[in-house]
């Protein structure tokens, strides 16, 4: 009993020994390498090419190309920031082989 008191008392220690809220796995900043979308702070884990690293990068921003949502949770082209709509064609193919490209446009003013 006593062994297993102390195995706990320093494993809580070590989880409270890290002042760092960043963490290794999720809450990732841009830059950092990421597997998936959710690990990153901005949502968008992004590669270049089928064979490059992914890596966090921050949101496509107005007039910049962008993918609607993806099923594999690593982008090509990053989606749009908040209140943007990502304007473009959207295939099931495309959806599948991760092209489905458009362009970022205000939702406000597309409906005007």
């Amino acid at each position: 009993m006593e062994k297993v008191l102390v195995l706990l008392l320093v494993a809580l220690a070590v989880v409270y020994a890290v002042p760092d809220p960043r963490g290794i796995i999720i809450n990732l900043e841009d830059g950092e390498l990421c597997l998936n979308s959710a690990q990153c702070k901005s949502s968008c884990c992004h590669r270049d090419t089928g064979l490059s690293l992914a890596r966090c990068a921050p949101k496509a921003r107005e007039n910049s190309e962008c993918s609607a949502k993806t099923l594999y949770g690593v982008y090509y082209k990053c989606p749009c920031e908040r209140g943007l709509s990502c304007e473009g064609d959207k295939s099931i193919v495309g959806s599948i082989t991760n092209t489905n490209f458009g362009i970022c446009h205000d939702a406000g003013r597309s409906r005007e």
